[in-house]
């Protein structure tokens, strides 16, 4: 079996809905972190196999392809758009490592892009015309009424009441998301990720978005404290413990080692595995619990082995409940912050644990990272990751 590694990582700045990204269409910030990537390393175009990018609430037709063509890759590179929710990112960087591994191609990129801001609206088809006003719908099914299809709140409430995280507890972790990214902000640590986006303003002046929208400085836990719960009258998730609604993209290039090393790059880390579970829909934030046992029991691995973790911070709740049930220390976790504090670009989000573990990995001379997320429905999903010394 060949051996995925991944030779480059990249970012755009992620902006809240209706910020900083609001006038960029998905497939032209993906093309940017695309363009970024082959000027670093010098790969050819004419070199890549597939584009593959998760893609959530997105206009359809393929985003991937469209991408593609964007960035200007030759019309022969193909490109395929995956949809496994907030895991769509992670689950584009898996299958092109799957195909590595398979030896169906050598270069890869793939990671994932969203735009919450330019998602288009999305109406029920009325049974009879003209008698009743149009659906709009705010988001898509995740399960069945049977069993359950409560809103991303409510699910995150459902976790927090059933293994006992205050509000206390979830607000401390969101101040100290905050305070990582703000820290990392701050000392340049996420430089070597940011793929800076131009723009042209109405007034025709020439704007550099080179930075991180959401994470807030001046973020205290009595100010955290004084929010009210949004889903429940008497629950503890806030907009303060909760992540924001936001704009982004990340990929990562990934190759065949033989083929990095032919072409004279030197290769980051290496894909070991990746694992997919399922949860009670009604409690889908610990869908991460399932999926990392999974994947560590696959590898013969512990989390003792596990260095560096990147979790997908989409509420407090179900982050501390599942580093409560893998017995994870919060210290390995996140350590230059994470979604509470930088935002969620639904299926950006994976690559961007991918592209945030090569490099905190190799700051940190880790031997293995770890990335997961929680996803609607009621999922899990993990990937695991080992630093190739330089």
């Amino acid at each position: 079996m060949n051996r995925a590694v991944i030779v480059a990582a990249k970012r755009t700045p992620i902006g809240k809905v209706g910020g900083i990204l609001k006038d960029f269409e998905p497939d032209m910030l993906a093309s940017f972190v695309i363009e970024s990537l082959l000027h670093e390393t010098k790969v050819s175009k004419e070199e890549i196999n597939d584009v593959i990018l998760g893609n959530v609430v997105g206009p359809g037709g393929n985003i991937a392809r469209l991408a593609a063509l964007t960035a200007g890759l030759p019309y022969h590179v193909p490109g395929v758009t995956v949809d496994r929710q907030c895991g769509s990112g992670l689950e584009a960087v898996n299958l092109a490592a799957r195909l590595v591994q398979a030896g169906a191609g050598d270069i890869y990129l793939a990671g994932g892009v969203e735009s919450t801001s330019r998602a288009p609206w999305k109406v029920e088809k009325p049974t009879s015309l003209y008698r009743e006003a149009p659906h709009i719908f705010t988001r898509a099914r995740f399960s069945t009424e049977e069993i359950g299809d409560p809103e991303m709140g409510e699910a995150a409430e459902n976790v927090a009441e059933k293994y006992n995280i205050s509000k206390d507890k979830q607000d401390l972790y969101s101040l100290k998301s905050h305070q990582k990214a703000v820290k990392a902000m701050e000392s340049g640590r996420y430089l070597e990720e940011l793929v800076p986006v131009h723009l042209l303003t109405r007034t025709g002046e020439k704007m550099v978005i080179a930075e991180d929208e959401c994470p807030r400085k001046n973020t205290t836990i009595e100010k955290l404290s004084k929010l009210k719960p949004v889903f429940r009258e008497n629950g503890t998730v806030t907009a303060g413990n909760a992540c924001p609604i936001n704009d982004g993209a990340a990929l990562v290039l990934i190759m065949s080692e033989r083929k990095c090393r032919e072409l004279g790059l030197v290769p980051k880390l290496c894909f070991i595995d990746s694992a997919a579970a399922g949860v009670d829909p009604n409690f889908l934030g610990i869908g991460p619990v399932p999926a990392v046992t999974k994947l560590l029991n696959r590898t013969g691995l512990s989390m003792i082995d596990i260095d560096l973790v990147e979790f997908n911070e989409a509420f407090a709740s179900q982050v501390l409940a599942s580093l409560q049930l893998l017995n994870i220390p919060e210290e390995k976790v996140n350590v230059s912050g994470g979604a509470l504090a930088l935002g969620h670009p639904y299926g950006a989000s994976g690559a961007v644990l991918v592209t945030r573990l090569m490099i905190e990995m190799k700051q940190k001379k880790a031997r293995y990272g770890l990335a997961t997320l929680g996803i609607g429905g009621g999922l899990g999903l993990a990937s695991l990751f080992e630093r190739i010394e330089e």
